[in-house]
């Protein structure tokens, strides 16, 4: 029997330090997100990082939760909920960190009956320490407590025609005629080590501002997460026929002491008004829902900077989140892997 575990980022129980600090423990001591030996990581991380972290960003998850609960939460189970009847097999739930586990949620498929599972992380550009993560975990689990099932990936669906389409129709949505001097497409930042090390081929090139590092269909762009950035910004603004002075690419929450992708959101922002640039919209296409990155330093913090530096409007376009058509799409995909 088949079945699905569509796998999400997850969040803290509630927007307390007590809370937030397993789940940021649990996050920042993932080998895929912090990627150097474990007593460098573990110093970094326990003797350092969650001396004020934890405190910073239950202040920061304060901002954002809902009565419901976590937004991020609550929102991917709503597109479960709606995802759920599209098709004929069961679908559950699951997050890489907190108590929505990927072992709860393969346990749930397992009492159903499930012996083959589409395991679909919830990213549309491949990254180490996102779908990377994701994919490894599940496996140590399935190996340990489910060596019966079989697994089959959902890859990167960053240039699928369907989610560019629906990406843009939500897009043009949310916009509805709101007129920008710039549409900012804001992705989650990476070190830049982590895009050379999912390098199978071992030769990716050097990076140049805003150029695509790969060629898409080769194998250094198979998981190259900044060539996926690029990628589906071109074909959504070649979807809305936006002109190119029109948008831009940069890349948020970067941590200091390390080389990240850029330019980054933050500067680029900040810097807009001085250049004319009064009216922005920033679109997350990094996320399928919204969460701390995109309601807190995008939506709020990012916003009010702009305003401080003479900025004037500023749109945050929200994720797909439960939008019907979204829902629609993963339905669609996963009734034509059944077939």
């Amino acid at each position: 029997m088949k079945g699905v575990l569509l796998v999400n980022l997850g969040s803290p129980e509630s927007p307390t330090a007590k809370d937030v600090k397993p789940y940021l423990d649990e996050f920042l001591m993932d080998k895929y997100v912090i990627d150097v030996p474990y007593l460098l990581r573990a110093f970094l991380v326990r003797g350092i990082i969650m001396r004020k972290r934890p405190e910073a960003a239950a202040h920061a998850y304060q901002k954002i939760w809902w009565k419901e609960g976590s937004p991020l939460m609550v929102l991917s189970e709503r597109m479960h909920k709606k995802v759920q009847p599209l098709t004929d097999i069961p679908v559950s739930l699951a997050m890489r960190y907190g108590s929505m586990s990927i072992e709860k949620g393969l346990q749930e498929l397992h009492d159903q009956g499930v012996t083959e599972v589409l395991l679909f992380p919830l990213y549309p550009q491949y990254a180490m320490a996102s779908t990377l993560t994701i994919l490894v975990l599940a496996e140590e689990i399935r190996k340990k407590k489910f060596p019966q099932m079989k697994f089959t990936d959902v890859p990167a669906f960053y240039n699928k025609p369907d989610y560019i389409k629906t990406l843009a129709n939500s897009m043009k949505k949310h916009l509805n005629g709101f007129e920008y001097d710039k549409l900012v497409f804001s992705y989650h930042g990476i070190p830049e080590r982590h895009v050379r090390k999912t390098d199978k081929t071992k030769s990716h090139k050097k990076f140049v501002t805003n150029e695509m590092c790969c060629e898409v269909g080769t194998p250094q762009a198979e998981f190259c997460y900044r060539t996926h950035c690029y990628e589906t910004t071109r074909l959504v603004v070649e979807q809305l026929g936006i002109p190119k002075d029109k948008y831009c690419v940069t890349f948020q929450s970067r941590l200091a002491g390390d080389k990240w992708l850029q330019p980054y959101t933050d500067v680029e922002i900040n810097n807009m008004p001085a250049k004319g640039i009064k009216k922005i919209a920033v679109v997350t296409p990094a996320f399928v829902t919204d969460c701390l990155e995109t309601l807190e330093e995008i939506a709020m913090r990012a916003k009010e900077d702009f305003e401080a530096n003479g900025g004037e409007d500023f749109m945050a376009i929200p994720c797909l989140n439960d939008d019907d058509e979204w829902c629609e799409t993963v339905g669609n995909w996963i009734n034509t892997w059944t077939k």
